[in-house]
């Protein structure tokens, strides 16, 4: 009797959502309000932060704790120095390939461009030769406008975080403007072909690599296992992670990396006017 009356009342329901009130969306979990994660005041050095000035003390400290950090840079003195190359001008095609692979879903930058938009915008022919000009013209006046420099910061919690009452259980997105983005993966992808060719990558970075994929990194992994079997040996594998590695990545360093890479020499004072303000 509770069966059949429970099956009566969600019956009946399931015909007033879908066919009388023509709501379908009422029967899915995604339109309910959804429970955030249970956050504190975020403490920093053992006290709460209770305005935004401490506040962005406690995320800048956090993300940013190696940016006045001294290096040795006698460590790429082992590293040789590959014999500079031109730096070819962008194509169109470059753009249009690059463009392709992205997401029209992707959150815009302060411009509230989307990648959509852009596609668009892409496929006239007179846009596309601006955006190419003003591409070249960033490297040979090796610049980068600070237009492109603005972004917009998102702090987002990480999930499943048993407290979020310390900086660590957040990660800041940072969402630049969608033409600047799109011009960094065309140099990127430019800059990452040059490296590979003349063998400054070493050849088992499998991660960030074009043509490299996890099942390379798999295969690897499979390979060095059974080289151990023949010789009678077992493999073990020691795995680490380096705690915020992009934010505290030093720019005297990045840029001492590009010039020993045989890049052209207007890259390098482009990346260092690309990493000021």
């Amino acid at each position: 009797m509770v069966k059949a009356s429970k099956n009566k009342f969600f019956e009946e329901k399931i015909t007033e959502i879908a066919a009388t009130n023509k709501q379908p969306w009422d029967l899915m979990n995604c339109i309910k309000c959804k429970m955030l994660p249970a956050t504190k005041a975020i403490k920093h050095n053992g006290q709460p932060c209770t305005n935004n000035h401490l506040l962005w003390q406690a995320l800048d400290s956090t993300y940013n704790s190696a940016t006045n950090r001294h290096i040795n840079l006698n460590i790429l003195n082992e590293t040789p120095t590959h014999t500079p190359i031109e730096w070819s001008p962008f194509s169109k095609a470059e753009f249009i390939d690059t463009i392709a692979k992205y997401n029209n879903s992707s959150a815009p930058g302060p411009d509230h461009i989307t990648w959509r938009t852009l596609k668009c915008i892409i496929n006239n022919e007179q846009c596309i030769t601006h955006i190419v000009r003003l591409a070249n013209a960033c490297i040979n006046l090796s610049t980068w406008p600070s237009h492109f420099k603005e972004s917009t910061s998102v702090i987002i919690p990480k999930p499943q975080k048993p407290s979020y009452d310390m900086p660590k259980s957040f990660r800041p997105i940072v969402l630049l403007n969608t033409l600047s983005k799109l011009i960094e993966k065309v140099i990127s992808h430019k800059m990452q072909f040059h490296t590979t060719a003349n063998g400054y990558i070493y050849p088992n970075q499998l991660g960030g690599v074009q043509q490299r994929s996890m099942a390379d990194a798999g295969i690897f992994l499979t390979h060095l296992v059974h080289a151990g079997w023949t010789k009678g040996l077992h493999t073990s594998v020691l795995a680490f992670d380096i705690a915020q590695f992009f934010p505290s990545l030093n720019h005297s360093f990045l840029t001492a990396c590009v010039t020993k890479a045989g890049f052209d020499h207007k890259i390098s004072f482009f990346f260092y006017n690309y990493l000021l303000n």
